[in-house]
């Protein structure tokens, strides 16, 4: 049976996990979410669910935020990398239904 996404994207890990496998305060955690940085699941009850893709991206604001860089910075470098990927998207679907512009 194949799995339907990968297990690093399943939303089941509590801030304070979350903040235990990072190395950042939980109040940390919440900033970058209220930076839109990294995006939570909610519970019923609203507690966040982050999943382990979220953990790694969570370090790599911290080194990023270490280095000097402002999260303004770090969202528009994600957002190119983003415009990047629908570009190369775009392009294998042209080219595998032989769409020409």
């Amino acid at each position: 049976m194949a799995l339907s996404f990968s297990y690093k994207d399943k939303k089941v890990i509590s801030i304070g996990i979350t903040s235990e496998l990072t190395g950042l305060s939980e109040r940390q955690i919440r900033y970058y979410e209220e930076r839109k940085l990294v995006f939570p699941d909610r519970s019923k009850g609203g507690t966040r669910k982050y999943s382990f893709a979220d953990v790694e991206r969570l370090v790599d604001v911290a080194n990023k935020m270490e280095d000097g860089m402002q999260t303004f910075e770090i969202r528009k470098e994600e957002m190119k990398k983003s415009d990047i990927r629908d570009k190369m998207l775009r392009g294998q679907l042209n080219a595998a239904f032989k769409i020409r512009k």
